[in-house]
């Protein structure tokens, strides 16, 4: 028999990584790909962990790098179930470096990933869903079916079948971009 609910703490994940020279961009910082391929991996770990199965990414929203990591600093990133679908997580991620000499902590990125549980023959999974015991995480439950809601929106209203060219010329008009229908 599989677990109806679990709490939210059972699936958390926190890793910790020097950043070293050769994870370092042409300017010196660590490159953002590299942070990204983590921030994907810690993403598997914690949708694994809270499944019981192989899980893929399905999207990832809004990858912001807010602040530079430097060669030499602790970049560690902390993984939690956000949200749990039917087959679906979104698990919420935050990326903060630390100076080792100075102790100066920077947060760096904040993102969600969907993941999807897959059985073994690669279909999907369901997943258990999640314990809400708190005002924060009842927040971000929330808030990953709004931003959900807000993605299909954002996708139909821009689908090649129902966009009209002539309602958005006019958010090009200050762009750098020149029309030549």
């Amino acid at each position: 028999m599989s677990v109806k609910f679990k709490h939210i703490e059972e699936s958390q994940i926190t890793i910790t990584e020097l950043m070293k020279p050769v994870n370092s961009n042409f300017s010196g910082k660590i490159h953002g790909g590299y942070i990204l391929n983590l921030m994907d991996q810690i993403a598997f770990a914690c949708a694994s962990k809270h499944s019981g199965h192989y899980c893929v990414t399905a999207s990832v929203n809004k990858v912001n790098f807010l602040n530079p990591i430097e060669v030499g600093e602790l970049v560690t990133m902390k993984a939690s179930i956000n949200f749990t679908g039917r087959t679906s997580m979104v698990v919420g991620l935050r990326v903060t470096s630390e100076n080792i000499r100075s102790g100066e902590i920077k947060h760096c990125n904040s993102s969600y990933f969907t993941m999807v549980a897959k059985d073994e023959n690669g279909i999907g999974a369901p997943v258990p869903g999640i314990i809400l015991k708190n005002t924060s995480q009842v927040r971000r439950f929330a808030r990953s079916i709004t931003r959900q809601n807000e993605g299909r929106n954002r996708v139909s209203r821009f689908s090649s079948k129902v966009f009209k060219t002539e309602d958005y010329l006019s958010l090009l008009k200050n762009s750098n971009s020149k029309v030549d229908l």
